[in-house]
């Protein structure tokens, strides 16, 4: 009997809730606003071309437009080719800047700049200056050897190899200031070990700097692929997507719909470099999360 009256009391018993505290209320009166920007500008606009580009038949047309097969192959070489040569440099160079001399600093200064000023007048400015009639670079060739320059931007090979050094020109200082921190933190007592030794150069590197930034990276190497898919900038305000859209990367081929008032392949052809976007992404994450 009293088993009886101690169980049902003793379920009759729910546990107490607590009041949110006054710091708790204001954190979340602080967050509701960004939750709605968030929603509003991110959430909803991707939702939204998701939906405009649902229909099959958008991919058929878009896969029918010859443009769009050389699109993803520039795509595919503008990324490989790119972050290789950056990620490689920028390698080399972080080792170059770690440099002490005072002439060294001021020259690691002149290197950032590039990265620093907006994309939008040095690229345009290359493209004036790569002008086959009055640029400063054929003006430059005509003045040393009485030869006319080449036409930079009216051959599809060429024009994308100046996208891809455009590219590399603009985002080279940032990824050397980021493997550069990664080598300051190497314990300078290993360098010092291994010249007792009598160990070269390259073999400093082989067994101390490459095995402690091995993973800095490669994780730098994935993020780079993913913002290079992104670029936007570098092919478009230099070449256009030009000459006859046969430098069109899949950052620009939306752009050249839209132009054409063709919303649906726009959107589709976004939509299309998810595949080469969300594994990156994927590796990404999981690199960060070890």
């Amino acid at each position: 009997m009293n088993t009886v009256a101690i169980d049902h009391v003793g379920a009759s018993i729910k546990p107490v809730r607590k009041a949110m505290t006054s710091w708790q209320k204001w954190g979340l009166v602080l967050v509701v606003p960004y939750l709605l920007i968030f929603v509003v500008f991110v959430i909803y606009p991707v939702g939204y071309g998701l939906w405009l580009a649902r229909h099959p038949a958008s991919y058929e047309r878009l896969f029918a437009d010859p443009i769009f097969f050389r699109t993803v192959i520039n795509t595919i070489v503008f990324v490989v080719v790119s972050v290789n040569i950056k990620m490689m440099l920028a390698l080399g160079l972080s080792g170059f800047f770690l440099s002490t001399r005072w002439w060294v600093k001021i020259l690691s200064v002149i290197f950032i700049l590039p990265w620093a000023v907006p994309s939008i007048p040095t690229i345009l400015s290359m493209r004036f200056m790569l002008n086959p009639e009055w640029g400063v670079v054929n003006a430059l060739i005509y003045r040393l050897t009485g030869l006319d320059g080449p036409n930079w931007l009216n051959d599809p090979t060429l024009a994308l190899s100046l996208s891809m050094l455009a590219h590399i020109w603009k985002s080279l200082p940032f990824w050397t200031l980021i493997l550069l921190a990664g080598r300051m933190v190497i314990p300078a007592e290993q360098y010092e070990a291994a010249s007792v030794d009598g160990a070269s150069m390259w073999q400093k590197f082989c067994f101390i700097t490459w095995p402690s930034m091995r993973s800095l990276y490669l994780t730098s190497t994935i993020l780079s692929m993913i913002w290079t898919l992104g670029d936007f900038n570098s092919v478009y305000l230099l070449t256009g997507g030009g000459p006859a859209d046969l430098t069109h990367v899949l950052a620009t081929l939306g752009i050249r719909y839209l132009r054409l008032d063709q919303v649906d392949l726009s959107l589709a052809s976004i939509v299309v470099a998810l595949p080469l976007v969300l594994p990156l992404v994927y590796f990404m994450m999981k690199r960060l999360s070890k």
